[in-house]
């Protein structure tokens, strides 16, 4: 009977019924986006991070992974003193550097980095070999494309060059047996990589037997921050970062992104809030009269406050279906512009969506739509039934 009265009342006023739940959806979808985008970040960042299973990185002291040109001298004594510790499974130590590859009158330069092919975890292999001899050299889509070169073609390949005199340093012919994608680099960043020991092959003296980071994977069952702290107190010269900690990093340079996902949100769900009370109320004023005869012939109050509250649910919960469409289809949106920035590595989502967390919003809304619809349907079941119905006689 409450389903049928309810029903029939919406779809008598079907353009307002409408628009209400267009109304609803738009703060739906709004709240949604902000719920990824509050949480979004983060857990693509920490996705990021264990992609390979490297649950702890060094960086040069004070430093972030390269942040700056500061290097962690002794890579075989680091890489000893760390082998003491049965907690750590795996050592990845990553030299950075960057080349300058002439083609014709032009130098294109990029990122490279000198690792160590067995246990490396900075990119994955598209196409081709990886690095099996040490004249080999792998690049990502764009470094080709910037060169006009492909697997199997030769590069002239320095680490040093002097705008001025045009004159290259370090130079080495290097073979391109792969293309691979880089996990930590942006969509439009060159990227490349050669064995850790062809790349100091190519540097000045002082820059050999040095790293810009190591990236370490635990034995399966030890403590993060156990072998963390050990590792703190054997190397003080070098700054350890676990998952935690980085992600600690990126909360304080995001939060900005998490205060206004929070503004926002509050301001949509306020918005879904009046939205669904304005119109109940409408709705009740017109039909006071209804209502009453409703009273009069026996219908409970309870029973009223019911039907229209019923109408509230239907609003907001076909408001939420459509503004959960409404917003995945925003949140994709946005994160291909956000994720253009400069800078940012490709995996990284800005909007991720994360079911419980959305249907928790969703949830919130509804609820939200459902105490909207109390008040104005208890205050109409509450109006005395002989003065409701006299004055409708009069109107």
């Amino acid at each position: 009977m409450r389903l049928t009265l309810a029903k029939a009342s919406l779809v008598r006023h079907r353009s307002r019924t409408i628009l209400a739940v267009l109304g609803v959806a738009i703060a739906a979808a709004m709240l949604l986006d902000m719920v990824m985008l509050a949480s979004g970040m983060r857990e693509s960042f920490r996705d990021l991070l264990m992609s390979r299973g490297f649950e702890i990185r060094l960086a040069p002291k004070w430093t972030l992974p390269f942040d700056t040109d500061a290097t962690i001298a002794d890579v075989a004594g680091v890489t000893e003193a760390l082998r003491a510790n049965p907690d750590i499974e795996a050592i990845s130590p990553v030299m950075g550097a960057s080349i300058h590859i002439p083609v014709g009158s032009r130098n294109v330069s990029s990122p490279m980095l000198g690792i160590d092919p067995s246990v490396q975890g900075d990119y994955e292999m598209v196409a081709g070999a990886d690095l099996t001899r040490p004249d080999a050299i792998v690049a990502n889509d764009y470094l080709l494309e910037q060169l006009g070169a492909s697997v199997g073609d030769t590069l002239l390949v320095a680490t040093g060059y002097d705008p001025q005199t045009r004159g290259y340093t370090g130079q080495r012919r290097l073979v391109v047996t792969g293309r691979a994608r880089f996990i930590y680099g942006a969509a439009a960043q060159p990227g490349s990589a050669v064995r850790r020991e062809t790349l100091e092959g190519m540097v000045e003296p002082e820059k050999r037997n040095r790293a810009s980071l190591f990236m370490l994977r635990l034995r399966e069952g030890a403590g993060t921050e156990e072998v963390r702290t050990w590792i703190a107190g054997e190397l003080p010269k070098v700054s350890v970062i676990s998952i935690a900690s980085a992600i600690e990093v990126v909360d304080r340079r995001l939060s900005y992104f998490r205060q206004l996902a929070l503004i926002l949100g509050a301001v949509s769900l306020f918005v879904g809030f009046l939205l669904v009370t304005t119109l109940m109320t409408v709705s009740v004023n017109e039909r006071a009269g209804e209502i009453a005869v409703m009273r009069a012939i026996g219908v409970s109050r309870a029973h009223v406050v019911q039907q229209i509250v019923l109408e509230g649910i239907a609003i907001s919960l076909a408001g939420a279906v459509v503004g959960l469409a409404l917003g995945l289809a925003t949140a994709r949106y946005l994160n291909t512009i956000l994720s253009a920035f400069p800078g940012l590595p490709v995996a990284i989502d800005f909007f991720l969506f994360q079911p419980r967390s959305a249907w928790s919003a969703l949830g919130l809304l509804i609820a939200s739509g459902i105490g909207a619809g109390i008040f104005p349907a208890w205050r109409a079941a509450s109006l005395p039934i002989a003065e409701s119905l006299r004055r409708e006689a009069i109107a």
